[in-house]
């Protein structure tokens, strides 16, 4: 599910001293390795509707690319200038964890060499994990006692880097745990960024870009009669390119080795070549499905876990996908709340009532079905980043359906400028919607038939915020197989419509990902949730209403394992960080360093409600915690990485 937490952040960390002979930081040489894609058959006859169709997808498809930093060691090991631009191709990977310095002077990067199957370890086949650490600020002097070794971190997905996770907040994650205490790691998981070999379905990005701008003329499960059965075709479709491609398939293929439980020992084989005997981990979103995993096949080896915004074990692994719905309409509901307790000033789309408010929005979606909103070129806004010669905008119901349903995941941040959209809609305004789905500062779009190809076994040029197709790849090898008929997919889409209104129609595609998968893991793990001892008690952290991991999958997770707490945040949005709020943060921190767990019946406020200004701090020099907080509620994307 996911943080967006999918969920969503990274840091960076130091090997255990027991281990530092093996991990000797290193500058690598600068290699320009950057390659232009070709102009294929599908890409020209793709080109005119990509030009057409791809202004629509803002919004929807999103790229961040993160700026490369520049470093230096001296001999003493101490970075003092900046170095060549770093290029993950340039590291060598190795059987043992080698660290080279990478895009900051207290960043370490790594590529560790290991089994495509660990069942047994072979060498018919590997896989290269890129792993990247931040170094705790106390850690050219490991003789302090204040330092206290390194803390994992998974950002979410299936399918979230790592590595941009933990250049993008990564150091605002360390702040609440301890920068002077921990060094932060994180990895892309096997088949994700800059690990290879990637799970890119397609050959050639051209042809996923022509796949993918059919999404906008598909529309949502429910924008028209028959959809749903077109979208269960398309998806069944996908599976078979996926399931075809002879990079992915076969018996030493990715495919058959990308479940979670490879993902888990993956982490253990980088923990122990960092010296470390025991894991100290905080995941988010899909991430708390890894850290589950990691727990219950290793629960001797767990020294702090914290699951915040926690996907229900069971549900997961049966692969039925209905419960995760359960508080999505309440965080919609606060939209309408929350909207008409500032009033008109402060929400845009401010009526009366609340019940006003929502019957607005109902109407409004019912005459988007019926009736597009166009936005031709000569009226787009200089605020946007679109230019007099874009291709007309069409503002759809499904596109409007996708928006809120991204908006959930993050309301403190999208709720305002939602509210705004919104009204500006009722009037046939789509100016405001482009200036939000294309503001200025968006990074420029790669043309259709420029974008850049690179084989799966290649690093990327530059991190990136996941890799789309290992979202099914994970969950559909995790969960136990059961393919559905398109006529069970319906019923399946009409259950999860009456479950939430909000997002129903939208997340229906969750689980049909999974329709033509037919390649199951060789490691097929199945957990039996209950009466789980580990060597430390977990601690479980959710928001009490969650659009996608809802506060009872938390609940059913703490069950099964002895002595652990669930810490319930009152706030909105998917993950702790989504909300904010300075108690949750410390709690996080005293579990880190003091071991300290919450009573049965704490919990914690956010700093804000929901349309109300952020807090001004006395002295924020004072106040770590707060700006740490503060800056991940603006920063982390905490969503899934398989739509947008």
């Amino acid at each position: 599910m996911t943080t967006e937490l999918k969920v969503s952040g990274a840091f960076r960390g130091i090997p255990g001293s027991t281990r530092w002979a093996l991990s000797v930081s290193q500058t690598p040489p600068s290699r320009h390795r950057h390659r232009r894609g070709v102009l294929t058959g599908a890409c020209m006859a793709g080109l005119v509707l990509g030009f057409v169709v791809l202004v629509q997808l803002h919004g929807i498809l999103d790229f961040f690319l993160w700026p490369f930093w520049n470093s230096k060691s001296n001999s003493n090991n101490e970075n003092t200038t900046e170095p060549p631009t770093f290029s993950w191709a340039d590291i060598t990977p190795s059987r043992t964890l080698t660290w080279y310095q990478c895009y900051s002077p207290d960043h370490d990067c790594a590529r560790l060499d290991v089994p495509m199957d660990w069942q047994p370890p072979s060498d018919s086949a590997r896989v290269v994990l890129a792993v990247i650490r931040l170094r705790a600020s106390t850690s050219t002097a490991r003789n302090k006692t204040d330092y206290r070794g390194p803390v994992f971190f998974n950002p979410g997905g299936p399918g979230g880097s790592g590595i941009w996770s933990m250049l993008d907040h990564g150091r605002e994650l360390q702040a609440i745990l301890g920068k002077e205490q921990y060094d932060l790691v994180s990895f892309d998981p096997r088949g994700v960024g800059n690990s290879v070999p990637r799970i890119e379905c397609w050959s050639q990005q051209q042809d996923r870009g022509v796949w993918d701008l059919q999404d906008s003329v598909l529309g949502t499960v429910d924008a028209h009669p028959g959809v749903v059965y077109d979208a269960y075709a398309r998806a069944q479709a996908f599976s078979k390119v996926c399931e075809n491609n002879p990079d992915l398939a076969g018996e030493d293929g990715i495919l058959r080795h990308s479940s979670t439980a490879y993902h888990a020992r993956d982490m253990l084989e980088i923990l122990e070549q960092m010296g470390q005997e025991k894991l100290k981990y905080w995941g988010f979103s899909y991430g708390t499905v890894l850290g589950g995993t990691f727990a219950a096949l290793w629960p001797h080896r767990i020294e702090r876990m914290v699951n915040d915004g926690n996907v229900d074990y069971v549900e997961w692994y049966q692969g039925g996908y209905i419960n995760f719905l359960h508080d999505t309409d309440a965080v919609m509901e606060a939209f309408f709340t929350h909207c008409h307790r500032v009033g008109p000033l402060k929400c845009a789309f401010y009526s009366p009532t609340p019940s006003q408010i929502k019957s607005r929005l109902f109407s409004l979606l019912t005459t988007l079905r019926q009736s597009s909103i166009l936005v031709v070129s000569s009226s787009n806004p200089p605020t946007s980043n679109l230019t007099s010669t874009t291709p007309p905008e069409i503002i759809t119901y499904s596109k409007i359906r996708h928006l809120l349903s991204t908006a959930l995941y993050q309301p403190h941040l999208r709720f305002p400028p939602i509210a705004t959209v919104l009204s500006a809609l009722e009037s046939g305004d789509g100016l405001p919607y482009l200036s939000y789905t294309s503001p200025p500062d968006s990074p420029p779009r790669t043309p259709l038939c420029l974008s850049e190809s690179l084989p799966p076994s290649t690093p990327l040029p530059s991190p990136s915020e996941g890799t789309a197709d290992a979202f099914p790849a994970v969950m559909c090898s995790d969960a136990t197989y059961h393919p559905l008929s398109p006529a069970e997919f319906a019923s399946y889409a009409s259950l999860l419509q009456n479950i939430s209104y909000a997002a129903g129609a939208v997340q229906s595609e969750f689980r049909l990902s999974c329709t033509g998968r037919t390649v199951r893991p060789k490691w097929e793990f199945s957990p039996v949730w209950e009466g789980i001892r580990t060597s430390f008690p977990v601690l479980f952290v959710n928001n009490h209403a969650d659009n996608v991991t809802p506060l009872v999958s938390a609940r059913n997770n703490s069950r099964a394992f002895v002595g652990s707490r669930v810490l319930v945040q009152e706030g909105y949005g998917h993950t702790s960080l989504a909300a904010g709020s300075r108690c949750t943060a410390g709690w996080v921190r005293r579990y880190f360093q003091l071991g300290e767990m919450p009573g049965e019946e704490e919990g914690c406020k956010s700093d804000r409600r929901l349309f109300d200004e952020e807090e001004e701090m006395g002295n924020e020099e004072e106040d770590e915690l707060a700006v740490a907080v503060r800056e991940l509620t603006k920063k982390v994307r905490v969503r899934p990485f398989y739509r947008g």
